[in-house]
Parts: C-alpha cells; sequence; structure tokens
C-alpha cells in the first residue's frame, strides 16, 4: 500500500468483529510507529496493551461511555512519558511529550490500516479515571485510546476541508 492510499483511505472506526488480533502483529506495528518523530529522538512515549475485558469496559465508562472501546479485540493507551520529556523543561513536558505522543499514535494507525485493522483515536476520556484503571505511575500521562480491531462495515469517505494556509 502506497503512503498516500493509507493516508487517504484510514478511517475512524467505531465497530468491530471479534477475531482475534496476534500479539506478534501488535508488536510489529509497534516496532514501526516507534520510528515515528520524537523531540530529541526521546521516543517519549509507552503503550498499554489492554485485552481484559473487564479492563476494556472499565476504559469505554472513562472514555464518557463511549462503548465501542470495550468491543475492540485490542485497546491500546498511548502515555507520554514526562520524564524523559523533562529533558527539554517545562516545554518537553507540557508539548513535546504530546507531540510525540501523537506522531507515535498517528503512525501506529496507519500502520494498523495497512494490515486491515480498523482504529480510532479516541482523546475524550477522564484521565485520573484511566490512570487509576491501569495503575499508571506519575511519570506516564495517558494521551489517547485507541480500539483496535478488524472493521465490522466498510467505512465512507468523510470528505475533507481544503487546507487553509496563508503565504507570506
Amino acid at each position: 500500500m502506497e503512503l498516500r492510499d493509507a493516508i487517504h483511505e484510514r478511517r475512524s472506526v467505531r465497530s468491530f468483529r471479534s477475531d482475534p488480533i496476534s500479539d506478534d502483529l501488535i508488536q510489529e506495528l509497534l516496532s514501526y510507529a516507534r520510528w515515528a518523530p520524537s523531540a530529541g529522538n526521546l521516543q517519549d512515549w509507552f503503550v498499554y496493551i489492554v485485552r481484559n475485558e473487564g479492563i476494556k469496559r472499565a476504559l469505554a465508562n472513562a472514555a464518557f461511555g463511549q462503548d465501542f472501546v470495550s468491543e475492540a479485540p485490542v485497546v491500546l493507551v498511548i502515555c507520554a512519558d514526562l520524564e524523559r520529556a523533562a529533558h527539554y523543561g517545562e516545554r518537553g513536558i507540557d508539548l513535546y511529550s504530546i507531540q510525540d505522543t501523537a506522531a507515535f499514535a498517528y503512525a501506529f494507525m496507519l500502520l494498523a490500516h495497512e494490515k486491515g485493522l480498523g482504529t480510532v483515536w479516541v482523546g475524550a476520556f477522564d484521565e485520573n479515571a484511566v490512570r487509576s484503571i491501569l495503575d499508571i505511575p506519575s511519570n506516564l500521562r495517558p494521551v489517547v485510546i485507541i480500539p483496535v480491531g478488524y472493521p465490522a462495515h466498510p467505512s465512507t469517505n468523510p470528505g475533507r476541508e481544503k487546507v487553509r494556509t496563508k503565504h507570506v
């Protein structure tokens, strides 16, 4: 698959088949996603891989009742490692760590699409609840929840606006 095709065809998937996803496939995708850019090459991300049904339900509740989170065979919770990001001071903690984690997450999503998997970016969640559910230490900040599975239905193209620009 061409990169431009992956970018153009990837969709937010909120309905998943129950087909299992192997640990090997998840690890393969993560091993490629780790090549995403990061400030100073700090690679300041940490990934929780969730398969436990009870934990997935708790994460769906923490995501304000977005039940599709619990319906995916695998759910990733991608965190920023604030200790690593602290190398760049306050800006590293407040901004670079989020940017780095977002780049890693998007790379994972494109790679998953290439393998026929569906994903969706879930940013609406109670951070403290997610922290409690997964017993996340204080140096890690949950940034995004990504349900992963084979899409139950074909996705439609939602369209996109033109990029707003200004030449100076």
